[in-house]
């Protein structure tokens, strides 16, 4: 298992698990500063070669509907299995608008219990 990039600010990072599996990890707000960087995503090397890549949304609370599109061009573009995982709802609901969830399986996201009193 490679290890969870590290960010200090939003960013858009890719690692390659092996040949044949690949996570794209978003964090922070994924806006219009980003979209280069997102538009980019169907372009790595390390994606195309990949048979399944994760789009790792854990970490982002809020994304603008231009950079949720450039991730349905880079999913559309694949060839193999992307799935979508840890988005929040209102991710969830601009991903839905651009057509995300005809291209990708987008994973439930599980309520996470309230701490401990």
């Amino acid at each position: 298992m490679t290890p969870e990039p590290h960010f200090t600010q939003p960013g858009v990072a890719v690692s390659a698990v092996d040949d044949r599996h690949a996570e794209v990890t978003l964090r922070g707000d994924i806006g219009l500063p980003l979209l280069c960087e997102v538009e980019e995503l169907s372009a790595d090397p390390r994606l195309l070669r990949a048979e399944r890549w994760v789009l790792n949304l854990d970490g982002v609370p809020r994304i603008e509907l231009a950079c949720a599109y450039a991730l349905l061009r880079a999913a559309t573009e694949h060839s193999g299995t992307v799935t979508v995982r840890g988005a929040r709802h209102s991710v969830l609901h601009t991903l839905r608008q651009a057509g995300l969830d005809k291209a990708a399986v987008i994973e439930k996201q599980h309520r996470r219990p309230p701490p401990a009193p």
